[in-house]
């Protein structure tokens, strides 16, 4: 018991409430787990997987998974975090999306234990008394304890009536699905008390929360994000998800192993106990891109992206896949800050001219000096920034 509530710990944010999951585990009974998951956008990157991880871990304590893909929440879009009232998809969007979601979340979980389910099967069985009868359970002053509703309210922004549905939906999943225990981002919290809230209103035990931290980006400061260039995607290949995982920080690497890695805790306080004597935090760092490259790979794609990061790092040698950007230039040209910004090989022109300052921008392998170069339409060139961003840039005319 002990060392089960110790994997299933390791790495949470909160418990509500850690005695219920013991007295549940106690049982023996294989427990019910439920995470749900809005088709919303079709690429993950790992920190979506941090989630998983964890259902990796309830599977393979014996735990039954309930894969909840929200085809009909995600028609209501996820007001969490929101200032503004989101686009609401179709059902198309949806259904393309949630196909993609399965492919990627397979690489972890295990197809063969795992239950796929789709909360339109009893949503779309619900009628409008149906509804009203779910809705007179909870209160609007409930709902405006969430944050961002609250946020919204005092600032007088919209907060349009469907957007209240949203978190009685997913706590209805739990009655549809008589969850044991859902697990959920840290901004999910509110969404999953809701669902425990009515299991009990609805005459069943309530749900154990259990909350994952959000995972900090490449940079170590913001969350994951694709649109803050410091993601590592699952979908992203070998050799770039290898190299991405090498440059993360030393402090950085160990919050990755503690929620990315499934290398038993003591073994990895046996890493860092090495590392605080002197060893080499790289070494660890290899270990932890072999593993995630393998899981989402195989075996011989993280040795060869092993392999390939010596090559191209130690003995200098420029990657044979790296990306290809077309940039568009004014007549005057444009100045090679932007040109590393638009090529997304910096975050922002800021990082750009940070990056120029410290020498550690290579254009054909001679390292930038000129930090006010400017390159015209018909220029092209390969790219480096750090050790391991590259790109081929041409220049082409704007209209």
């Amino acid at each position: 018991m002990d060392e089960a509530l110790a994997i299933l710990l390791r790495g949470s944010q909160e418990v509500l409430l850690e005695r219920d999951l013991v007295e549940k585990l106690k049982t023996g009974r294989p427990l019910r787990i439920k995470a749900g998951f809005d088709p919303t956008a079709p690429d993950l990157h790992l920190g979506h997987t941090v989630l998983i991880n964890k259902l990796r871990q309830f599977q393979d304590l014996g735990h039954q998974i309930l894969f909840l893909i929200g085809d009909f929440t995600g028609m209501i879009g996820d007001p969490t975090g929101k200032n503004v009232t989101r686009k609401v998809l179709t059902r198309d969007e949806v259904q393309a999306n949630a196909q993609t979601y399965q492919d990627q979340f397979f690489k972890i979980l295990d197809p063969k234990k795992t239950k796929v389910c789709f909360n339109s099967t009893w949503m779309d069985e619900m009628n409008a008394a149906d509804l009203v009868q779910l809705a007179a359970k909870h209160t609007v002053a409930r709902m405006l304890e969430r944050n961002d509703f609250e946020t919204r309210f005092r600032a007088q922004q919209p907060i349009a009536i469907h957007e209240f549905l949203y978190p009685l939906v997913q706590g209805y999943d739990s009655v549809a699905m008589q969850a044991d225990v859902e697990l959920g981002g840290t901004d999910q919290k509110f969404n999953m008390l809701v669902g425990r809230q009515l299991q009990e209103a609805y005459g069943q035990k309530p749900q154990v929360v259990l909350t994952m931290p959000i995972l900090e980006g490449l940079d170590g400061v913001e969350k994951m994000s694709k649109s803050l260039n410091n993601y590592v995607a699952i979908n992203d290949s070998p050799q770039e998800m290898f190299g991405k995982l090498m440059s993360i920080s030393d402090e950085l690497m160990w919050r990755y192993l503690l929620l990315l890695s499934f290398r038993p805790a003591a073994e990895i306080d046996k890493w860092r106990k090495d590392v605080e004597e002197g060893a080499n935090p790289r070494d660890v760092k290899v270990r932890l891109a072999l593993e995630v490259v393998e899981r989402f790979h195989s075996r011989t794609a993280a040795t060869q992206a092993e392999a390939d990061f010596v090559a191209q790092f130690k003995k200098g040698a420029i990657p044979a896949d790296i990306p290809h950007r077309e940039l568009d230039a004014p007549k005057e040209g444009l100045a090679i800050a932007n040109i590393l910004k638009e090529a997304q090989l910096t975050v922002s022109t800021s990082e750009a001219h940070r990056m120029i300052k410290q020498g550690a921008v290579r254009i054909d392998g001679e390292r930038l000096s000129e930090r006010a170069l400017i390159l015209h339409a018909g220029a092209a060139c390969v790219i480096q920034v750090g050790k391991r961003r590259f790109a081929k840039v041409t220049i082409v005319g704007s209209d």
